[in-house]
């Protein structure tokens, strides 16, 4: 979404709901969570830093920084590379993998394969597990964005995934991680296996992202059989004067 000049001819919509997923999601299945107007919307920091805006007019411009606090920092996802006004720095640029499940590899699970639902109990050592795997933006209250699941070997959590992003007819797998000590082992592929499969039977599409220089991780969704359907901007912006 590039930044336009007031007076611009304004672009075409987005064709496809995931070309604007946290826009989407923040004004469909997710709105009770969101935190803005009708221009620019957010989740609260503690869930997720991720953003989107209806358009690129300086006016959502405007209603996204005030959404955005002195030590702030806050995420976009775009089809075209963002260049936010002045009144933003930008903190990091770069590529994201978009992928949708396309076969139904993805939800086989093993047999025998223990898993267990996380809860609120839960957070302190997923927190722990996501600060050691570094899966992704992970706070105190990510588990509010849908089901997480976990293995648990001699008591501990040793890896985990959940559903991040919803909106109509899609759900986010996300927060996929395994503790260094138990790769290896298929835990990934398990808990993958039985989100998309739970998703599925909702009569909804799994959809995931992934850095674009991360390929072991798209070579294994691949073998799952998610496909690669858009190449998305990142965009990390902070308020010029913390920047």
């Amino acid at each position: 979404m590039p930044y336009r000049e007031e007076g611009e001819t304004p672009r075409e919509p987005d064709s496809h709901p995931l070309d604007a997923v946290i826009w989407r999601a923040l004004t469909s299945v997710q709105k009770g969570l969101a935190e803005g107007d009708a221009r620019a919307r957010r989740y609260p920091a503690a869930i997720a830093p991720f953003a989107g805006m209806s358009d690129t007019e300086p006016a959502s411009f405007q209603s996204l920084l005030a959404l955005v606090g002195s030590d702030d920092r806050i995420a976009l996802f775009t089809t075209e590379e963002v260049r936010p006004p002045p009144a933003f720095s930008v903190m990091r640029r770069d590529s994201v993998d978009q992928m949708v499940l396309e076969g139904a590899e993805a939800c086989v699970v093993r047999p025998g394969t223990q898993i267990v639902a996380l809860g609120l109990a839960d957070v302190p050592e997923m927190l722990a597990l996501a600060s050691v795997t570094q899966p992704g933006p992970f706070g105190p209250r990510t588990i509010e964005l849908g089901d997480y699941i976990g293995i648990r070997r001699h008591g501990a959590l040793v890896a985990m995934a959940g559903e991040r992003m919803r909106l109509d007819g899609f759900t986010e797998v996300s927060a996929v991680c395994v503790e260094p000590a138990y790769r290896g082992h298929g835990f990934a592929v398990d808990l993958v296996g039985t989100l998309a499969g739970s998703i599925s039977a909702r009569s909804e599409l799994p959809f995931l992202h992934v850095f674009s220089s991360n390929h072991a991780a798209i070579a294994l969704y691949r073998k799952l059989g998610f496909a690669l359907r858009q190449r998305l901007h990142l965009a990390v912006l902070a308020r010029a004067e913390a920047g």
